[in-house]
């Protein structure tokens, strides 16, 4: 070992060596986790779906058939036929896309993510043909800071509430013209390219406004899906959880090379 040649450096060597190393912080254990999250308030942001259900103007009705009952036993067993798109439902990039990522191939990691509440409910409830505006996320950037990356953004509408009477949702005109909100452009892009959010949801039948679903444009839903990220639609109950601060999970079943299913989406509040 070379002797120390520095009085300065070897004041410091002994500093060094007399500071106690810090005791390392305990780990937090899963159950630690799980005993915050039971204690807090749970929401359920799914509706019921039935034959009935509010649903795109393209596809046919359910169908429920009792196929076997063994009442000694307690035994029934249901057929449910309808499309994949039913109720509120996950819409996977496949969906417009050939080749992008399919039901089962959206990783459980993407379940689970921060959710962010933008309230625009006051404005549709003026204009129902309303879309969320640049202004409208920084509005909510100034009260809860920058929108965090790998979020859930949900548009609030609370065009819910008009579930489960589809031409409530469908909201048309005397002359059958649709009118519904939706999303934009610019608010997507800023959503998905800049702030780089997990995935987006809507209480409506779909992600472009009434007046271009009319015209048969669905130029939104497949600008997000080509991004290869998914999407919820016809989500229930944004009233009740918080702009930030709770925690989204989305589970959906893992049908192979599916293009959409309905989902489960519960919100975990503070």
């Amino acid at each position: 070992m070379k002797p120390i040649r520095s009085a300065a450096l070897a004041a410091a060597l002994a500093v060094a060596l007399a500071t106690p190393v810090p005791a390392a912080e305990p780990a937090v254990s899963l159950q630690d986790a799980y005993q915050v999250l039971a204690s807090k308030r749970f929401v359920d942001l799914t509706h019921a779906f039935g034959p009935a259900t509010p649903h795109w103007k393209g596809f046919g009705e359910e169908t429920v058939k009792v196929l076997y009952t063994i009442p000694k036993d307690g035994f029934k067993v249901q057929q449910f036929t309808h499309v994949g798109q039913w109720g509120t439902h996950i819409d996977v990039p496949a969906h417009f896309h050939d080749g992008l990522r399919t039901t089962d191939q959206i990783p459980v990691t993407e379940m689970l993510m921060p959710l962010v509440v933008l309230d625009v409910h006051a404005q549709v409830a003026k204009n129902p043909d309303y879309t969320i505006t640049l202004a409208d996320v920084q509005a909510w950037e100034q009260k809860h800071g920058r929108i965090p990356a790998h979020a859930f953004v949900a548009m609030r509408t609370d065009w819910s509430k008009r579930w489960p009477d589809d031409a409530a949702m469908q909201n048309r005109d005397a002359a059958g013209h649709a009118h519904y909100p939706g999303w934009s452009k610019d608010v997507l892009k800023l959503l998905y390219e800049e702030r780089h959010i997990t995935a987006s949801g809507h209480e409506t039948t779909d992600t472009d406004p009434g007046t271009a679903t009319d015209k048969e444009d669905y130029s939104l839903e497949s600008y997000l899906l080509g991004l290869n990220h998914y999407q919820i639609e016809m989500l229930a109950n944004l009233d009740q959880v918080p702009e930030a601060g709770a925690l989204v999970f989305v589970s959906w079943p893992k049908p192979e090379g599916g293009t959409g299913f309905p989902a489960r989406v519960v919100a975990i509040a503070p």
